[in-house]
C-alpha cells in the first residue's frame, strides 16, 4: 500500500498537484467570468426566480424540476468536501487555503453556469426513454470532437469512484468509527445495500433522496457549526485576517503546523475547492441534464447556485469553525495512518525554526538536508530507545509521545525501517500529531456550546452529506456507461460500484484522497478545453435566452 501511495503521489505531482491545473481552472473562470459579463453577479436574483418554478412551461422535456435537480447536484457536491475536505486544506496550506477555496467557487459560478448550459443544449434521449445529458454530448455534438467526448466519459466512470463513492464511505466509516466505536466492516456492510436500494430506482428515485435529504442535513449541521462559532466569537475576526493577510504570502508556522508557502497553499486551496464545488469538473451537467425545461441556459441559471452554496457558505462555515477553535493547529492524539507517518534519520526540534524549515522542505520534496531512515528501531514496552537515531514525522507534524503496538499489546525488540516507512504493516502506531480531514472536523466540533456532543452532528452530517454524494455520482457513472456502452452496461457498473463502496469502507483514507486528486484532473482538463472551445456559442446562447426574455419574466 505504501508502493500505491507513492506511485499515486508521483502521478499527481503531474496533474492536480502541477501549477498547471489549478492555474487552468481558475483562469477558465475568470475567462467566462469577463466574457459573459459577471453573470454571478447579475443573473443570480434571476437564477433563484428560476429554482423556484416562477418559468416553467407545461409540456417541457426532463424528468425533474429545477430544484430536484439542483438538490440532484447539490448532493453530488455537498459531501466530504465540505466536512473533511475544507480541513485537509486547511491542515496542508493554512487559512491562506480557504481564500483560494472562496475564488474557486466564485469564478466556479461562471464556469458551472457555462458548462450546465451547453451540456444541457445537446442533451438526448436515451434507448431506455431516459433523458442523458452532460459535456459527452456537447463534445461529440457541438464540438463534433467524437474521442474527446469518449475521453470525458472514461474519465467519468472513473471520477464517479475516485470522487464520488471511495472518499465518501471511507470518511463515513472513519466518523462512525471514531465518534461511536463502530466497526468499520458493519458500516460496509449496511451502507453498501442502503446504497444499493436507493440507486436501482435511477434519476426518479434519486432525485426525491435527494429534495428530501439536502435541505435537512444542511440545516442540523449549520446548527452544529453555529454552536461552535458563538463561543469563539473573539475569534473570528483574527480568522478573516489570517485567511485575507496569507492569501498572497502564504501561512507561517504556528503550533504544530509547520507552515505553508503562498504555491502551496494555492494549490491546496484550489484542489479542495474544485473538489468540493465541482465547478468545472462537467458532473454537475449530467444531473441537471433531467431537468424539465427546453432553455438551456435556464438550467444553467440555476446552477449558478451551487458553488455558493457549497463552498461560500457551507465550507466558509466549516472553515471557521476550525479556525476559530484553534484545533488546526494543535496536537491531539490519534492513530498514525502508514501514509501519515514518516521516519527520518538524525534528530529534529520542534522549537529550531532551521529544523522546521528543513523538515517543511523534505515534506514537499523540495531540496532538503533531510534523509528518510533506513535501519532498525529498538523498541521496549512501545517505546523508541534509540532516540538520537530517528525523528518521528506524522501528518506533516512533529510526532510526540510515540508508541507501537501489536494485537493490542506494546511492541519490544526491532523494527525495520525501509526509505523511512515500516516494514511491519502490523504494527499500529500513535500518539500526538496534528490531525486532518473528518477527524480535524469532529474534534473543532466539540469546542462549541454541544462540548463532546458536538462530534454527534459531525458523524451524522457526513454520514447524510457523503452518502448523497455517493448516490448522485452512480448516476453520473451509469450516464457516462450509458454513453459508452448503451443502457445494458448499468446494472453491471452499479454493481460495481457498490462493490468500491464496501471496500473503500476498510481502506487508508490517505490513499483513497490521493486517487481524488487525480481522478478529478482527468475528468476536469478536457472538460475546460471543451467549454473555453465552444465560448463563442455559449455566449450566442445566452444572448438568445435574453432576447425570449424581459426582465425575468418570459415571452411568450
Amino acid at each position: 500500500m505504501d508502493r500505491v501511495n507513492d506511485f499515486l503521489i508521483f502521478i499527481d505531482g503531474f496533474l492536480g498537484s502541477a501549477i498547471w491545473f489549478p492555474a487552468l481552472l481558475l483562469a477558465t473562470g475568470v475567462f467566462f467570468t469577463i466574457y459573459l459579463g459577471f453573470p454571478q453577479i447579475r443573473y443570480f436574483r434571476h437564477a433563484i426566480a428560476v429554482t423556484q418554478g416562477k418559468f416553467d412551461k407545461d409540456g417541457a422535456r426532463g424528468e425533474t424540476s429545477h430544484f430536484q435537480a439542483l438538490a440532484t447536484a447539490l448532493s453530488g457536491t455537498v459531501g466530504t468536501g465540505n466536512i473533511g475536505g475544507v480541513a485537509l486544506a486547511l491542515h496542508l496550506g493554512g487559512p491562506a487555503a480557504l481564500f483560494w477555496m472562496w475564488m474557486t467557487a466564485f469564478f466556479g459560478m461562471t464556469s458551472k453556469f457555462v458548462e450546465v448550459t451547453l451540456s444541457h443544449k445537446y442533451r438526448s434521449v436515451t434507448e431506455d426513454g431516459t433523458v442523458a445529458g452532460g459535456p459527452m454530448y456537447y463534445m461529440e455534438k457541438g464540438l463534433k470532437l467524437k474521442w474527446l467526448a469518449v475521453l470525458f466519459a472514461i474519465a467519468t466512470v472513473l471520477s464517479s469512484f475516485g470522487t464520488g463513492n471511495l472518499p465518501q464511505i471511507n470518511n463515513i466509516a472513519a466518523g462512525l468509527e471514531s465518534t461511536f466505536n463502530l466497526d468499520p466492516l458493519i458500516t460496509a456492510i449496511f451502507m453498501s445495500a442502503l446504497l444499493a436500494l436507493v440507486i436501482i430506482g435511477g434519476i426518479t428515485r434519486i432525485a426525491k433522496f435527494a429534495a428530501a435529504v439536502v435541505p435537512s442535513m444542511a440545516v442540523i449541521y449549520l446548527i452544529g457549526a453555529v454552536a461552535v462559532i458563538i463561543p469563539n466569537l473573539g475569534n473570528i475576526v483574527p480568522s478573516f485576517l489570517s485567511i485575507f493577510s496569507d492569501a498572497f504570502t502564504g501561512s507561517a508556522a504556528t503550533g504544530g503546523f509547520l507552515g505553508a508557502t503562498f504555491a502551496y497553499a494555492f494549490d491546496r486551496g484550489v484542489n479542495r475547492g474544485l473538489y468540493s464545488n465541482e465547478a468545472g469538473q462537467g458532473s454537475a451537467p449530467i444531473a441537471h441534464a433531467s431537468a424539465r425545461t427546453e432553455e438551456p441556459a435556464d438550467e444553467g441559471m440555476v446552477s449558478i447556485l451551487e458553488p455558493f452554496i457549497d463552498t461560500i457558505i457551507i465550507c466558509t462555515i466549516t472553515g471557521l469553525v476550525i479556525l476559530s477553535s484553534g484545533v488546526w493547529a494543535e496536537k491531539h492524539d490519534n492513530e498514525f495512518q502508514r501514509a501519515d507517518l514518516r521516519f527520518v534519520s538524525g534528530v529534529y526540534l520542534e522549537g529550531d525554526e532551521a529544523h522546521q524549515r528543513e523538515i517543511f522542505a523534505f515534506l514537499n520534496n523540495d531540496d532538503s538536508p533531510v534523509a528518510s531512515f533506513n535501519g532498525s528501531l529498538q523498541l521496549a514496552a512501545g517505546r523508541i530507545q534509540n532516540t538520537a537515531a530517528v525523528t518521528v514525522l506524522n501528518a506533516r507534524s512533529f510526532a510526540e509521545n510515540v508508541a507501537f503496538h501489536r494485537d493490542g499489546e506494546p511492541v519490544s525488540g526491532v523494527l525495520g525501517v525501509s526509505d523511512g516507512r515500516l516494514d511491519d504493516a502490523s504494527v499500529v502506531v500513535s500518539g500526538e500529531s496534528l490531525i486532518h480531514s473528518v477527524p480535524l472536523t469532529t474534534e473543532a466540533f466539540t469546542r462549541g456550546l454541544f462540548g463532546e456532543y458536538g462530534q454527534y452532528i459531525v458523524s451524522i452530517g457526513l454520514m447524510l452529506f457523503a452518502f448523497s454524494t455517493a448516490i448522485a455520482w452512480s448516476y453520473y457513472g451509469d450516464r457516462a456507461m450509458t454513453y459508452l456502452l448503451g443502457p445494458k452496461s448499468v446494472l453491471p457498473y452499479r454493481v460495481v460500484y457498490v462493490c468500491g463502496f464496501f471496500y473503500a469502507a476498510l481502506a487508508d483514507t490517505t490513499v483513497i484522497w490521493n486517487i481524488s486528486l487525480i481522478t478529478i484532473v482527468l475528468m476536469t482538463a478536457p472538460n475546460l478545453v471543451g467549454i473555453l472551445l465552444m465560448r463563442k456559442e455559449m455566449k450566442r446562447t445566452v444572448k438568445e435566452y435574453w432576447e425570449k426574455t424581459d426582465h425575468g419574466r418570459h415571452k411568450a
